[in-house]
Order: structure tokens, then sequence, then C-alpha cells
């Protein structure tokens, strides 16, 4: 099966750094496939995520999205072509969702949409959709300050996805939340997958990764492990998979 995504020699140096962030990291990502991404703070976890989404550019090696359209060099791409990838094509979690304070639930998730060139009217719908099929129904006009956290990362998930993305990227999308509000949240990425979508998630947390398929682990920006699981994302409950 060809990867969804596909880094080769992956190598990434912040200006006057003394080693690597990124030191030839290889990683394939079957679709539909659950990938944990763990290591000790300044291992190289998130600026491997953000080098595999695009919001990084390597400074050296190779990173391929099987896209609708094709394959698609990411480390090619422009400013702008990274930017659109990851509008068209990608979604995004992360630990804080980064949500706009000032809009409502609707209105956060319709954005994405609308920046993609779809009418008000028509994104409008289409976030109502998917706040109400992760049960966020009756509180879309809710303001960020008026909903929990949980919450909000449903918020995030759904913006996330109301695109059609094929590829979601989470950046410790459970790390301000209590265990049990961690646990739904994490069933619904973990849904997305079942739904046929691509999950790559960066954690510190050991009961996010073994409800993962797969736990790659960084250290000092290599990869020193990677393990898959079978049938890991479907054997822990709401309440089973929480610390």
């Amino acid at each position: 099966m060809t990867p969804i995504l596909s880094a080769r020699n992956l190598t990434l140096r912040y200006p006057g750094g003394t080693a690597p962030a990124l030191d030839a990291v290889d990683l394939d990502v079957a679709p539909g496939e659950s990938v944990a991404i763990m290591g000790a703070s300044g291992s190289g976890k998130t600026t491997l995520l953000h080098c595999l989404a695009g919001i990084l550019r390597p400074t050296g090696g190779s990173v391929t999205f099987a896209s609708g359209a094709g394959l698609v060099h990411v480390e090619s791409l422009d400013d702008d072509g990274r930017a659109r990838l990851r509008r068209e094509e990608l979604g995004f979690v992360f630990q804080q969702g980064l949500l706009l304070d000032e809009l409502s639930a609707l209105e956060n998730v319709a954005v994405a949409r609308m920046l993609a060139g779809v009418p008000r009217a028509q994104a409008e719908a289409e976030a109502a959709r998917w706040l109400a099929h992760l049960g966020l129904a009756g509180l879309e006009q809710r303001r960020l300050g008026e909903l929990s956290g949980g919450q909000a990362q449903r918020v995030a998930i759904a913006r996330a996805q109301v695109g059609g993305a094929r590829l979601l990227f989470a950046d410790e999308p459970t790390g301000a939340l209590d265990s049990a509000t961690s646990a739904e949240v994490l069933d619904l990425l973990l849904d997305a997958v079942r739904e046929g979508r691509t999950l790559v998630v960066v954690t510190h947390d050991p009961d996010v990764a073994a409800r993962c398929a797969r736990t790659v682990v960084l250290r000092d920006g290599r990869v020193v492990s990677d393990t898959a699981r079978e049938h890991a994302a479907d054997r822990a409950s709401v309440t089973g998979g929480a610390r």
C-alpha cells in the first residue's frame, strides 16, 4: 500500500543550533493509520510534526504526501503552496485549539471553509453539521469563553475535518484536559480514523500512545523506536483508555 505520508532522510537545523533538531528521520504513514509520536522535551517530536505538515520547511530530506490529485513533494512547495496544502488537504488540532476567542463555535468552524472560498451560508451549514456530529448541537453560538476545555477541543476537531481533510495532525490535543475529558477527545480523533482518516499525534501521554496503532519515539532528533500494536485504536473504551 502506498503511504499517505512519507519522510526520507528528513533533517532540520535551526539557525545557530549546534545539533540538528531532526537528524535523518525516515517515516511512512499508511492511509487509515493512527501514529503517536513520543519523546522527551526537546527530542524533536513537534518539529517533526511541523515538517510533515508543511508548517516548517526542512533543511534536508523529503516529505511526500499522497493527495487526491497525486503525490505532492511538500518540501519543494513555496510558502503559498504549503499554505494551500494545509488549508485544502490537512487538518490540525493543537493543545489550545488555536481557535479565535471573538468568534462563536459555529464561526470558528465555518471560517475554515470560507477561507477556502466556500460561500458563508454553505460554510455555516457544513459547520453546524460537524458540530452536531461531535455532540455540540445547541452550542453553535457560544463563544470559546462559554465552553469547557473539552467542548473547545471538539470545536477544533470539527474545524480540522470540515473541509474533508484525509490526514489529521494533532499536537498534545489532550495536554490541557483532565483524564476523563482527554479520553473523550481521543475517542473523537480515533473515530475519525475509523471513518477513514489518518492521524499523526504528538503526545507525552503513554495512554494516548497505547490507543494508537503505532508509536514512534524520538531522541535527539532521531527515531529510536517504531512499535506497531494490533487493533490498538479499538481496544480501549472512553474510561479504559484514560489514566
